[in-house]
């Protein structure tokens, strides 16, 4: 099922790294030139004018925005690590993952799920950690309140999570609202989605007061949780997305296959089929799978069988140094030699053709 692009594909990713210190320059342009949040905000690329308003009147946002693009691609390399598009970042291309973004496929969604859920991360904890002139805790959360164990005060720092969703939905959305193709419409519900996975772990934590440790008060405070949790709840939604066409009047969606479903706003969508990215092939943004390490005695996406797409691997055979002979001694150390271990490491063949494939 072929999708119109549309030009959204790729801007939200070229934003991000645009923002990321040691990916774009802005950060060191804007030191550079005096400080100026007008300089830079006027040099990032393809920023529509409710876009280049929020990066005028909130700099310190923007910046924060930039620190957490390393978590999120972390957590997406992570999560795609077994996988033959393993969602790594592209040398001297500012967009981090080239062209694979302009198909609007299931790692497509991901990436625009896991990217807007760690510009929420990334905001409200700026929020918590006193980093952002125009937000600190929840204000919300005041005075006394029930849960299951009885009664509770507020206290500490509540994770100002509305305030973090409240700006990203403005600021990472405000480009696709410009367009009204398909491809900005899948965008928008992945980013939303990417957004409620965050709020969905948000927790609740207590701290007890009383004669010994006991509960006879207890002040509580709402945190989110680590953001491997959010990265683990998006990747099986990335493995249950679920195609989608568009309806009639264009205004949304209808499911490519009668028999899945209605998405519904936590569940990823995407219009096309991913590419096997068996090859290395420029168009479709596939770096290929040799080289790639593989498992010889997997039977999941990692084995050489699955990884190499039946083209064989080669073996080496490299040594290592480890912790060997551990000893215990009282007290209290554990004490190791450093041991030379060999092990077999297989790898990806190459294709007989070392080429990049030819465009189609």
């Amino acid at each position: 099922m072929n999708a119109p692009v549309g030009g959204t594909g790729l801007w939200l990713p070229l934003l991000l790294a645009w923002l990321a210190p040691g990916v774009g320059a802005s950060w060191w342009y804007m030191r550079a030139t005096g400080g100026s949040s007008r300089v830079m905000c006027d040099n990032v690329p393809g920023l529509v004018s409710r876009q280049r308003q929020l990066c005028h009147r909130h700099p310190d946002v923007m910046r924060a925005i930039g620190l957490g693009v390393a978590e999120w691609t972390a957590e997406c390399q992570h999560q795609f690590r077994q996988h033959r598009w393993n969602c790594n970042t592209l040398d001297r291309d500012h967009s981090l993952f080239g062209r694979v973004l302009l198909r609007s496929s299931r790692e497509s969604a991901f990436v625009y799920a896991v990217s807007s859920a760690g510009v929420v991360f990334a905001i409200t904890r700026a929020c918590s950690q006193g980093e952002l002139k125009s937000c600190s805790c929840d204000p919300k959360k005041k005075g006394t309140a029930k849960d299951s164990k009885g009664s509770f005060d507020w206290g500490g720092c509540s994770d100002n999570i509305d305030y973090g969703i409240k700006f990203a939905r403005a600021f990472v959305d405000a480009k696709e609202r410009k367009g009204k193709d398909a491809r900005a419409l899948m965008n928008l519900h992945n980013n939303r989605a990417g957004r409620k996975a965050v709020k969905r772990f948000l927790k609740q934590e207590c701290k007890c007061h009383g004669v010994s440790g006991s509960c006879t008060l207890r002040t509580c405070w709402l945190a989110m949780a680590d953001f491997r949790k959010t990265g683990d709840y998006l990747w099986r939604k990335y493995n249950g997305a679920i195609q989608v066409v568009m309806n009639q009047d264009g205004t949304g969606f209808t499911v490519a296959n009668k028999r899945f479903k209605k998405p519904t706003k936590n569940d990823l969508v995407y219009f096309e089929n991913s590419p096997d990215y068996c090859i290395r092939d420029r168009d479709a943004g596939s770096p290929g799978t040799a080289g790639r390490v593989c498992n010889l005695t997997s039977r999941g996406m990692d084995s050489c069988e699955v990884m190499c797409c039946g083209r064989g691997y080669d073996t080496s055979r490299v040594t290592r140094m480890t912790k060997c002979e551990c000893k215990f001694h009282w007290c209290c150390a554990v004490r190791c030699q450093d041991c030379l271990e060999a092990l077999d490491v297989h790898t990806c063949k190459a294709p007989t053709s070392a080429d990049w494939a030819a465009p189609t």
